[in-house]
Protein backbone atom coordinates (compact mmCIF):
# COMPACT_ATOMS: atom_id res chain seq x y z
CA UNK A 1 0.00 0.00 0.00
CA UNK A 2 1.39 3.01 -1.20
CA UNK A 3 1.20 6.07 1.39
CA UNK A 4 1.17 9.89 0.61
CA UNK A 5 1.27 12.49 2.80
CA UNK A 6 0.68 16.15 2.06
CA UNK A 7 1.57 19.06 3.51
CA UNK A 8 2.45 22.75 2.65
CA UNK A 9 -1.41 24.18 2.53
CA UNK A 10 -3.11 26.91 4.43
CA UNK A 11 -4.59 30.38 4.18
CA UNK A 12 -2.73 32.62 1.89
CA UNK A 13 -3.36 36.34 0.78
CA UNK A 14 -4.66 36.83 -3.35
CA UNK A 15 -0.80 36.91 -4.87
CA UNK A 16 1.09 35.03 -2.73
CA UNK A 17 2.93 32.09 -3.33
CA UNK A 18 2.77 28.25 -2.02
CA UNK A 19 4.82 25.23 -1.95
CA UNK A 20 3.21 21.93 -1.34
CA UNK A 21 4.72 18.54 -0.66
CA UNK A 22 4.09 15.32 -0.90
CA UNK A 23 6.29 12.33 0.60
CA UNK A 24 6.13 8.83 0.06
CA UNK A 25 6.53 5.50 1.46
CA UNK A 26 7.55 3.95 -1.85
CA UNK A 27 10.99 4.44 -3.37
CA UNK A 28 9.78 6.88 -6.11
CA UNK A 29 10.96 4.57 -9.20
CA UNK A 30 8.39 2.03 -7.78
CA UNK A 31 6.31 4.40 -9.28
CA UNK A 32 4.82 5.29 -12.57
CA UNK A 33 3.88 8.83 -11.35
CA UNK A 34 3.19 11.08 -9.31
CA UNK A 35 1.47 13.99 -9.24
CA UNK A 36 -1.22 16.82 -8.02
CA UNK A 37 -4.97 17.26 -8.21
CA UNK A 38 -7.04 19.67 -6.85
CA UNK A 39 -10.62 19.79 -5.90
CA UNK A 40 -12.65 22.54 -5.24
CA UNK A 41 -15.24 22.61 -3.02
CA UNK A 42 -19.14 21.12 -5.10
CA UNK A 43 -16.81 20.12 -8.25
CA UNK A 44 -14.53 17.59 -9.92
CA UNK A 45 -11.04 16.96 -8.71
CA UNK A 46 -8.91 17.78 -11.22
CA UNK A 47 -5.40 17.14 -12.39
CA UNK A 48 -2.72 19.92 -12.61
CA UNK A 49 0.81 18.36 -12.99
CA UNK A 50 2.17 15.04 -12.44
CA UNK A 51 5.76 13.56 -13.28
CA UNK A 52 7.09 10.30 -14.44
CA UNK A 53 9.25 7.62 -13.19
CA UNK A 54 11.84 9.01 -15.75
CA UNK A 55 10.99 12.63 -14.53
CA UNK A 56 8.93 13.46 -17.22
CA UNK A 57 6.52 16.45 -16.51
CA UNK A 58 2.93 17.12 -18.02
CA UNK A 59 0.98 19.96 -16.94
CA UNK A 60 -2.58 19.73 -17.54
CA UNK A 61 -5.47 22.23 -18.32
CA UNK A 62 -5.84 23.81 -14.96
CA UNK A 63 -1.77 24.82 -14.96
CA UNK A 64 -1.60 25.83 -17.96
CA UNK A 65 -1.31 29.79 -16.84
CA UNK A 66 2.25 29.25 -16.05
CA UNK A 67 1.69 29.65 -12.33
CA UNK A 68 2.26 25.92 -11.41
CA UNK A 69 5.64 23.85 -11.24
CA UNK A 70 5.67 20.56 -10.17
CA UNK A 71 8.92 19.17 -8.91
CA UNK A 72 10.80 16.00 -7.18
CA UNK A 73 13.27 15.63 -4.89
CA UNK A 74 14.00 11.43 -5.03
CA UNK A 75 16.11 11.35 -1.85
CA UNK A 76 13.39 12.55 -0.38
CA UNK A 77 10.71 10.23 -2.01
CA UNK A 78 8.84 13.96 -1.90
CA UNK A 79 7.13 15.67 -4.89
CA UNK A 80 6.17 19.38 -4.51
CA UNK A 81 3.84 22.03 -6.33
CA UNK A 82 4.69 25.15 -6.20
CA UNK A 83 1.79 27.88 -6.91
CA UNK A 84 2.59 31.82 -7.37
CA UNK A 85 0.31 34.30 -7.85
CA UNK A 86 -2.41 33.04 -6.26
CA UNK A 87 -5.85 33.51 -6.80
CA UNK A 88 -9.41 33.20 -5.21
CA UNK A 89 -10.27 31.08 -7.59
CA UNK A 90 -7.56 28.48 -6.56
CA UNK A 91 -9.16 27.90 -3.86
CA UNK A 92 -9.13 23.82 -3.05
CA UNK A 93 -8.25 20.91 -1.61
CA UNK A 94 -4.71 19.58 -3.15
CA UNK A 95 -4.35 15.99 -3.52
CA UNK A 96 -1.59 13.92 -3.96
CA UNK A 97 -1.50 11.11 -6.04
CA UNK A 98 0.58 8.02 -6.98
CA UNK A 99 -0.06 5.94 -9.97
CA UNK A 100 1.53 1.73 -9.96
CA UNK A 101 0.36 0.36 -13.17
CA UNK A 102 -3.56 0.61 -12.96
CA UNK A 103 -3.82 1.68 -9.54
CA UNK A 104 -4.31 5.02 -8.25
CA UNK A 105 -3.61 6.22 -4.74
CA UNK A 106 -4.17 9.05 -2.72
CA UNK A 107 -3.05 11.20 -0.16
CA UNK A 108 -5.79 12.45 2.48
CA UNK A 109 -5.20 16.22 0.86
CA UNK A 110 -4.41 19.87 1.91
CA UNK A 111 -6.69 22.83 1.69
CA UNK A 112 -5.51 25.69 -0.16
CA UNK A 113 -7.54 28.99 1.21
CA UNK A 114 -6.57 32.08 -0.88
CA UNK A 115 -8.25 35.09 0.87
CA UNK A 116 -7.84 38.57 2.08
Amino acid sequence: QVQLVESGGGLVQPGGSLRLSCTTSENIFNLNSMGWYRQASGKERLPIASVSVRGLIDYFESAKDGRFFISRDVAKKTVYLQINSLKPEDTAVYYCNARVHRTDYWGLGTQVTVSS
